[in-house]
């Protein structure tokens, strides 16, 4: 499923729960050996790896009913348990289990936290 959107949307894309945007790393389209591959061999792959753009919050943990309280606001700030990805990780994650989506006339993919095999993080690489 591959869904478009525009140009202005990227400052605008808030992800939900524990979802992350990736922005997939181009496969290489040679072998050691010097054979040159077709497309579809690599969409066949199991595992991808790409760049993390957007992480969510996280995982929403739930608000305690207090009915001894009327008077208490209902409505509280909802909290969440953090995720490890972090903006501008690599990630090596299951390529299967992501949605492709276009915008700015390249694709990226949302995948789940649970669907991140490993994360490599490099503090100097964007300085």
């Amino acid at each position: 499923m591959l869904n478009k959107l525009e140009e202005e949307d990227l400052g605008k894309i808030i992800l939900i729960g524990d979802r992350v945007l990736v922005k997939p790393k181009l496969p290489h389209q040679k072998t050691k050996s010097g054979l040159y591959l077709p497309p579809g061999v690599q969409e066949k792959e199991k595992i991808a790896t790409g760049y993390i753009v957007k992480v969510g919050p996280g995982y929403p943990i739930p608000i305690a009913n207090d009915i001894e309280k009327p008077w208490k606001d209902a409505r509280e700030e909802v909290r969440y348990v953090p995720i490890q990805p972090m903006e501008g990780d690599l990630a090596v994650y299951l390529q299967n289990s992501g949605y492709e989506i276009e915008f700015n006339k390249e694709k990226y993919v949302i995948i789940s936290n649970h669907s991140i095999l490993m994360l490599v993080r490099d503090e100097g690489l964007f300085e």
